[in-house]
């Protein structure tokens, strides 16, 4: 297995010294180039095709294709990305049933590059719909299918490379492998890192979460009890901060990917957070040599008893696939777009330390920064939409314009309610032939267990304000510190699950 690769001296001072360094020295160079078992990069491969086409079913499955694209009236748009919009009709079906195609081509390697481009393009589209399905999974998905749109992951063990032999090889450049490797390793780093906030540290919004579930099989008496909710509270920030670094270690790497595993397990069968578990692991499984699927092939007919003489059930301990480094211009455009890369996934989830305030109560810089299972939040936000020229007021309803499931995710989120705000404006002018209406908000929000409090300032006409990546003057500081009354909620979810148990 090729280790990182090999250490070199700084000739310069500062980051400019450090990235010629990296673009010219030629040992570096070679060891990312350096030929490695291309086995690893193939599961990865088979498994994100064949976890998005699960995806993809659970949307036809559970009809959140029509439930989120083809009914609402309305979406939710991300910034700069107003102009998205869903296909007419039924079309959306149409859309995703593209989607499952090309990741079930993509886990047989067939047409993969045509294809991981356009599981790109169709599965960033159904992000950009839609504001108020954002999950952090999600995101992850694009920028996995990104590295896979220019990683060799078809070169072996592909229909591709049954149709065209001419790419077809046993092995892969080593920085096909660490460029995966360190993006996961960013991911799970940073989710230890958020953790590391008031919040979470007094055990919120996690103690509540586990309330909720007292009734979980075998685990749930432990879910009530304060020092098992530290335990896990804990346990989660070391697993991610320890754990994450020793997965780059062969002596302690399976102990931890099992770790992670039974963390990941339990996460699924207590939160159920869909894919994310699941992908999490696939990822995890590239820490390992690259050539492990082999190793584990290997051993695993060894249990069985069986023979590896048959050309079919060969594997060979080393690679034959003759290999030639590419150009020197071509390895630095490599090197220096992988920087690039990794340069924005380690300072994009740190946008947030710009903007004043909690980001969990903000929300500004929440997304695409990893900030997972740290806010629990619940209020309800009140629209006014007032007439300056003969100062009438009427108060709207979310729930005339937006989905159940629209309405309850705006009420929390700052963003979303100016764009709600400005949708209310646009259809006094359309539907009343009023222009120029006022919308103000009253808003009252609890962040993890607190007192409610005042979120948006009553005082502004939201539809006089622009959507902005700088920081919103309109959005009130949190102002009320955690107070934490586990006996008073705990009571309270006990009641409420036994009441559903009873019915």
């Amino acid at each position: 297995m090729v280790e990182w690769p090999p250490a070199r001296s700084l000739r310069y001072a500062g980051c400019a010294g450090v990235v010629t360094d990296v673009l010219f020295d030629q040992r570096f160079r070679k060891g990312l180039f350096q030929p490695v078992d291309a086995s690893s990069l193939v599961v990865f491969r088979i498994g994100f095709g064949l976890v998005m086409l699960w995806e993809v079913i659970r949307y036809w499955r559970h009809d959140w294709i029509r439930e989120y694209y083809i009914e609402p009236v309305f979406q939710f748009k991300y910034y700069g990305f107003a102009w998205v919009q869903p296909w007419p009709g039924d079309w959306m079906y149409a859309h995703f049933a593209v989607l499952g195609i090309c990741a079930f081509f993509i886990a047989l390697g067939l047409f993969y590059r045509i294809s991981t481009i356009l599981f790109l393009l169709g599965f960033s589209y159904v992000f950009l719909l839609e504001q108020a399905n954002y999950l952090n999974h999600l995101y992850l998905v694009i920028v996995c299918a990104a590295l896979l749109c220019v990683l060799p992951a078809n070169r072996y063990f592909s229909l591709d490379a049954k149709l065209r032999p001419y790419i077809a090889a046993d092995t892969v450049p080593a920085w096909s492998v660490w460029i995966l490797r360190a993006q996961f390793e960013i991911v799970l780093l940073y989710a230890g890192i958020v953790k590391l906030n008031g919040d979470w540290l007094q055990l919120e919004p996690l103690s509540m979460w586990l309330a909720k579930r007292a009734d979980f099989p075998v685990l749930g008496p432990l879910f009530m009890q304060d020092w098992s909710v530290a335990v896990a509270a804990y346990g989660v920030i070391l697993l991610h901060l320890l754990g994450a670094p020793l997965l780059l270690y062969r002596r302690t790497r399976l102990y931890v990917f099992f770790a992670y595993a039974a963390f990941h397990t339990l996460n699924h069968f207590v939160f159920s957070i869909g894919i994310f578990p699941w992908f999490t692991l696939l990822g995890s499984l590239m820490f390992f040599d690259p050539d492990w699927p082999k190793q584990l092939k290997s051993r695993v007919l060894g249990w069985l008893g069986r023979s590896e003489s048959s050309a079919m059930l060969s594997v060979p301990e080393k690679t034959t696939t003759p290999v030639s480094l590419p150009p020197p211009v071509q390895q630095r455009a490599v090197i220096g777009f992988a920087m690039v890369w990794l340069g924005v996934q380690i300072l994009l989830p740190l946008r947030h330390v710009l903007y004043p305030g909690n980001v969990s109560w903000t929300e500004e810089g929440h997304k695409y920064a990893w900030q997972m299972k740290l806010r629990d939040k619940k209020g309800e936000t009140r629209f006014f939409v007032t007439d300056p020229a003969t100062g009438r007021q009427w108060e709207a309803d979310p729930l005339d314009y937006l989905s159940p499931r629209q309405a309850r995710k705006m009420q929390v989120r700052p963003d979303m309610i100016l764009q709600f705000a400005h949708l209310l404006a646009q259809r006094w002018e359309q539907r009343w032939k009023i222009p120029g209406v006022e919308v103000r908000v009253d808003s009252w929000v609890s962040l993890n267990g607190r007192e409610r409090a005042q979120m948006i300032d009553p005082n502004v006409d939201l539809a006089k304000r622009q959507m902005s990546l700088l920081p919103a003057d309109w959005i009130l500081p949190l102002r009320i510190p955690l107070n934490r009354r586990p006996e008073n909620y705990r009571a309270r979810y006990r009641d409420l699950v036994q009441a559903e148990t009873n019915e």
